[in-house]
Parts: structure tokens; sequence; C-alpha cells
């Protein structure tokens, strides 16, 4: 026995009778930047921290800067 379509408009109706129309689209905002706010700090975390390979390389670049001055 799965959900039909008149459960679902039921429930939907019950929620906005309940909270109003406001209170879901408010909710609806805040959720929406909520995770707006997640994905750009997980992409500032992702730019800041270089790959182990990108270390790699920039510890050669100083050994070789090194040799040269010496």
């Amino acid at each position: 026995m799965g959900l039909s379509i008149w459960h679902i408009l039921l429930f939907a109706l019950v929620v906005i009778l309940l909270f109003g129309t406001s209170k879901l689209k408010n909710l609806g905002k805040d959720l929406g930047g909520a995770i707006k706010d997640f994905k750009d700090s997980v992409n500032h975390d992702e730019k800041l921290e270089p790959t182990s390979s990108q270390q790699i390389k920039d510890v050669r670049s100083l050994e070789v800067n090194k040799e040269k001055i010496n």
C-alpha cells in the first residue's frame, strides 16, 4: 500500500493550514540559503588546501631554488 496523490495533497493542505504560506516561504528561503552557504564553504576550503601533488611540487621547487642559490 503506497501513498496516492490524494494522501499527498491532504498532507500538504494540513501543513499549509498549520503553518501558513508565509512561514513555509521563509522556511524554504532559509533552507536554500543554508545549502548555498554550505556549498560555498566547501568550495572555499577546497581552494585553500593544496593537493598533496601540489605540495610535492612546491617542495621540489624550493629545493631547486636552494641549489641555484648555493
